[in-house]
């Protein structure tokens, strides 16, 4: 399978990391950027061949991922408008965030091969999941292709609707960032209570990991688990009522909607004209 990404900045890399000399060679990977010290990069480490800007190297390619700026895309499609022909239908899966497949299709001409996708940044270390939609065009065989792509960083959960795809970026996508926060939080409450910096860190990030990893392998709610660590009367009864009484929960739920109508608003001024 060759595989052409444009853009090679974090995400690309993760992907190719993923996919170099498993799913694929490394030697039938194209990148274009013009970064040439991140080109330099993936050669040197996957055998890939590179190029500064969209080349002839994309009339072999099988698989188009664009994995650019969102405010770049529209220029990158008009790049990609002469390697799409009737004779020659490669895969384009995306990676942008915001933009919308129908704006997407349009701008490269009404095609129709194209599964809008959105990863998160723990993919960086294969830890990642990906919320992906295909868009009427894509076939059975594409679909599995896009799917064993994305999952060289991570489980993937389809969509049947690309509308939840600002769903998606509010949970999963924006996600890494809310535990990176509260993560914080932990690691200033250690501190203001006499623990040191190192030793705040290493229990809050021990506590998330574990905890995670315990959700994840049980059959359980999670509404369960942590009825199990709360003794009426008890510290972390003390806390969590602490934390109801201040809204946490519903600041949570708030913040996850105003990252989701974001999205679409971003998608909106994206896709315009």
């Amino acid at each position: 399978m060759n595989i052409a990404f444009i853009g090679g900045g974090n995400m690309a890399a993760a992907l190719i990391a993923g996919l170099a000399n498993k799913l694929t060679a490394g030697a039938n990977i194209h990148v274009a950027d013009p970064n040439a010290a991140a080109l330099a990069r993936l050669q040197q480490q996957y055998g890939v061949s590179t190029a500064a800007a969209a080349d002839a190297a994309l009339a072999d390619a099988d698989v188009i991922v664009l994995a650019v700026k969102p405010q770049s895309m529209r220029e990158v499609a008009a790049q990609l408008l002469p390697f799409l022909t009737a004779a020659r239908q490669p895969l384009i899966v995306s990676i942008a965030a915001g933009i919308r497949g129908a704006d997407l299709s349009r701008w490269l001409g009404g095609y129709g091969a194209i599964v809008r996708c959105m990863p998160n940044t723990p993919a960086l270390i294969g830890k990642g999941i990906t919320g992906m939609v295909a868009m009427p065009g894509v076939s059975a065989a594409q679909r599995q292709t896009a799917d064993a792509i994305l999952c060289a960083v991570g489980p993937t959960v389809w969509l049947d609707d690309e509308r939840k795809i600002d769903a998606v970026t509010a949970v999963s996508g924006s996600g890494p960032a809310y535990v990176f926060y509260f993560i914080e939080a932990m690691q200033r409450a250690a501190e203001e209570m006499g623990l040191s910096a190192e030793q705040g860190k290493q229990l809050a990030l021990a506590t998330f990991t574990g905890a995670a990893e315990l959700a994840q392998q049980s059959n359980e709610p999670v509404s369960l688990l942590r009825e199990r660590v709360t003794s009426k009367g008890g510290t972390t009864y003390a806390a969590l009522t602490s934390m109801e009484a201040s809204g946490v929960q519903g600041a949570i739920i708030a913040a996850m909607k105003a990252a989701a109508a974001r999205g679409q608003e971003l998608g909106d001024q994206l896709g315009a004209a």
